[in-house]
């Protein structure tokens, strides 16, 4: 019996991620240094609202899309 973590697989953006189990949406935009209030989130096809990425847990196979707005002029 092993003692390691199992980490969950998912593809951001196309490229293959690990993160620990029970990590929530909120928790992976932070992980990438991303703003929330600066990105759109795609999961598994379906557009993730704002206000639910803490309580969106991650689940191995999702493939999430996100979408990073940066200002300028």
């Amino acid at each position: 019996m092993s003692n390691t973590l199992e980490l969950l697989a998912l593809t951001v953006n196309g490229e293959p991620m690990q993160v620990p189990p029970g990590t929530t949406l909120a928790g992976l935009i932070a992980r990438l240094e991303l703003d929330t209030r600066k990105v759109a989130v795609e999961r598994n096809l379906e557009i993730v609202p704002r206000s639910t990425y803490g309580a969106v847990a991650l689940s191995a196979g999702d493939a999430l899309e996100i979408v990073h707005f940066i200002g300028g002029g």
